[in-house]
Parts: structure tokens; sequence; C-alpha cells
């Protein structure tokens, strides 16, 4: 055991691949993986945390832009404005009550909260934690996508 991972020959010649496209998702799970790791919120990150979490984000982000560029059409605009942003979070019960907090043109991003210091962040406390911040269907969804992620990231 000299350092070679699980055992095995090194891929060699082939072309590298992110994450993020493993698991066909846009935002970029490498960088999530080392914002968890460097957040202090475990000693260790599971493989399968970083791959959900980009699916939630990536996921309510989808939302808000699809909500916000309904809100925007219905304006006559062709692009997205902080008030069409406030529009849709503010219309759609659901992220209304998950950005109650939340000042839109101030921005203001907070990090996850101090769930566990336990020595490693899994995909389980993840989706945990997504189940209890985000409500209903929006918590349903967001699992669904995170699932869907890691099954094809860690296949």
């Amino acid at each position: 055991m000299s350092g070679r991972g699980k055992g095995g020959k090194a891929k060699t010649g082939g072309k590298a691949k992110s994450r993020s496209s493993r698991a066909g998702l846009q935002f970029p799970v490498g960088r999530l993986h080392r914002i968890l790791r460097k957040g202090n919120y475990a000693q260790r990150v599971g493989a399968g945390a970083p791959v959900y979490l980009a699916a939630v984000l990536e996921y309510l982000a989808a939302e808000v832009l699809e909500l916000a560029g309904n809100a925007a059409r219905d304006n006559k605009k062709t692009r997205i404005a902080p008030r069409h942003l406030q529009l849709a979070v503010r219309n759609d019960e659901e992220l209304n009550k998950l950005l109650a907090g939340v000042t839109i043109a101030q921005g203001g991003a907070s990090r996850l909260a101090h769930y566990n210091k336990r020595s490693t962040i899994s995909s389980r406390e993840i989706q945990t934690a997504v189940r209890l911040i985000l409500p209903g269907e929006l918590a349903k969804h967001a699992v669904s996508e995170g699932s869907k992620a890691m099954f094809i990231c860690l296949k």
C-alpha cells in the first residue's frame, strides 16, 4: 500500500472528467467538497456529500430562476432583475418560507449550521439537513435530485 488509493491500475491517457459532469450537474462538486472540508463542519467529508449538496443547490437555483424568468416575462422584460427575483420568491409559498429572513437586494448567504461535530459528514446527514431546512415539496424534489446525482456519480 504505497498511497495508490484502493489498488488497481491508474488510468492513463484518458481525458479527465469532473465529478460535476459525472453526476450530470452544472454546480461545482469539487469546489463544494473543498468548502465542506475547510469549513470545519466535520473532520472528514464523505464522497457523496458534495455531490448531493451540489444537486440540491442546483435544483434550488433552477427553481428560483424559473420563477424569476416567468416574472420577467410577465413584465414584458427579457432580463431578470432583482425585482423579478423578489416577486418570484415572495409569491412562492415554500421559497418564501425558506428565504423569509433574506433581503434580496443585499444578498447575504449564510453558512450551513453546525449540524453535528462528528468525524465525517455524509450525504445522509446533508439529506437530513435538507429535509429539516426546506419545506414540503421543495425538500422532496431536492432530495430526489441529490439522490439521482449521487447514484449517477458514484456508479
